[in-house]
């Protein structure tokens, strides 16, 4: 087979691009950091990458949905840790009221007071997060309370909110209106809920200075008391439930990020080696295509 001088270059030409490829795609990888550019470099890497990014970005949307959920309940049980002051108030003016030696003037006082924790309760039960109405159940764009102490809307305890907190994981965040208000029952438009019920018989025997009937009134008020222990209960152990499931978000988002930067991202060390390699190799083309393309029509004149 003849070897000519055109054969001599093309060959050169095409092995100098082919090193000069080679470096420049090492310097891509030193320049992002990343093992591939493109699926096609590692079809392999690139698949484990996909379903890698797939799997944090589903526990960074698990967070946040953690998150919201744990702001939502502190604000319940910052409701229910005032309304809880309020009863214990409550309860001790009503023993106070009951003493048969109180005053008129006194029995006044008292009763100004509870029209103030009732005007208070109603507002607590209208309370909000991030501009939505925490127990009015699905509808958290309509109050709870009217500023009688009547319900607004129809209540029932299946409205519950529910958060996705993992694969599988759900969670409800929220107090059914009806459940704090009415004792654990629903809620119907216009009725007044056993919580309100009891400051209203509370502000009646006031009125008339009936001290026996604020006397009974003393189990009604224990019992919204245990009524809001048992909310209260239900609040925390499914705030420590989302806490620990934040935790395991965070140990598990690191882990996998982890892993996805051991599928993607390239040893910086053995790329600056394989780089110099690549140029050391490109030069040495070079320079033996500057002795390849040396000779000319002169050089063989001579």
């Amino acid at each position: 087979m003849r070897i000519t001088n055109n054969m001599l270059i093309n060959n050169m030409v095409n092995h100098m691009g082919n090193n000069l490829s080679r470096m420049e795609k090492i310097q891509n990888r030193l320049a992002t950091g990343k093992k591939i550019d493109v699926p096609s470099d590692d079809p392999v890497v690139a698949a484990r990458a996909l379903k890698l990014r797939t799997d944090v970005s589903r526990l960074q949307q698990y967070k946040r949905n953690t998150e919201d959920a744990m702001s939502w309940m502190e604000i319940t049980e910052s409701v229910l840790g005032d309304l809880t002051e309020i009863f214990q108030r409550t309860r001790e003016l009503a023993v106070q009221g009951a003493n048969g030696a109180t005053t008129p003037e006194d029995t006044q006082k008292i009763e100004a007071e509870v029209r103030q924790l009732k005007h208070q309760a109603i507002q607590l039960g209208n309370a909000t997060y991030a501009g939505r109405y925490i127990f009015s159940g699905f509808k958290t764009n309509t109050k709870l309370l009217n500023e009688d102490g009547s319900f607004a809307i129809d209540l029932s305890n299946a409205q519950r909110i529910v958060y996705e907190i993992g694969i599988g994981d759900d969670i409800h965040i929220n107090v059914i209106g009806g459940d704090l208000f009415n004792n654990g029952g629903d809620a119907e438009e216009g009725s007044i809920g056993g919580l309100i019920q009891g400051f209203d018989r509370f502000i009646e025997a006031l009125n008339i200075g009936d001290h026996q009937a604020i006397s009974d009134l003393l189990d009604d008020i224990d019992h919204q008391m245990d009524n809001l222990i048992r909310i209260r209960a239900d609040v925390g152990s499914r705030y420590n439930r989302l806490e620990l499931t934040a935790n395991r978000l965070d140990n598990n988002s690191f882990n996998f990020t982890k892993l996805m930067s051991i599928n993607e991202d390239i040893d910086q060390a053995e790329n600056i080696m394989l780089l110099k390699s690549e140029e050391n190799v490109y030069k040495a083309s070079l320079a033996g295509g500057a002795r390849i393309i040396q000779p000319s029509l002169v050089d063989f004149l001579r």
